[in-house]
């Protein structure tokens, strides 16, 4: 069992959408040649960082540039990630927000998973990101900011505030996932 099959065997899926993601992201971890690469095709390892302030009620989502949407903080793994997602979750969260983040120190690892489809484009065709999620907490929550070749900007929100602005699809199912862990542990 590969070191991504080991990880993804912890999950326990909190619904019936993660539940289905977490058989999918097994199934593709043993039969893809090069699960870590965005030229794998139909799908390919992404990782995210859900990031919250320390006190646990704030959520920080960026607006993406090409999608034109509010969404967490995430993409893919560069090879000097070496196929470790927390790398890639810790490196997008620094190149999109600007912010020092750590891995919640309670938080399961992944604190989520999500596949979702991304629509066909000129030099990719349609394909399924498996995206790892990670909980983090940014250190220094002031910092905030954004890179405007990958976003239209980057804010804290509430998580109510979070929920109305990214609607009730995979990012709102986050939201209320994570608003219901800080209650519980922060």
């Amino acid at each position: 069992m590969n070191s991504l099959s080991k990880m993804l065997a912890d999950v326990v899926p909190a619904d019936e959408k993660e539940k289905g993601d977490l058989t999918k992201m097994l199934q593709f971890s043993s039969s893809l040649e090069d699960p870590f690469s965005r030229s794998q095709f139909p799908a390919h390892f992404t990782g995210s960082a859900f990031i919250i302030d320390a006190k646990g009620e704030r959520v920080c989502l960026v607006h993406h540039a090409k999608l034109n949407r509010w969404l967490q903080p995430g993409g893919h793994s560069n090879p000097e990630d070496a196929g470790d997602m927390v790398v890639t979750a810790l490196r997008e969260a620094l190149e999109e927000t600007g912010l020092k983040v750590d891995l919640h120190p309670r938080a399961p690892r992944p604190f989520d998973v999500d596949v979702h489809v991304l629509p066909a484009r000129k030099t990719e065709p349609e394909h399924a990101h498996l995206d790892l999620r990670f909980l983090m907490v940014a250190r220094d929550p002031e910092n905030l900011a954004f890179d405007p070749l990958e976003s239209h900007g980057a804010q804290w929100f509430t998580f109510e505030e979070a929920l109305s602005t990214a609607g009730e699809d995979v990012v709102g199912r986050m939201i209320r996932k994570t608003q219901r862990w800080c209650r519980a542990h922060v």
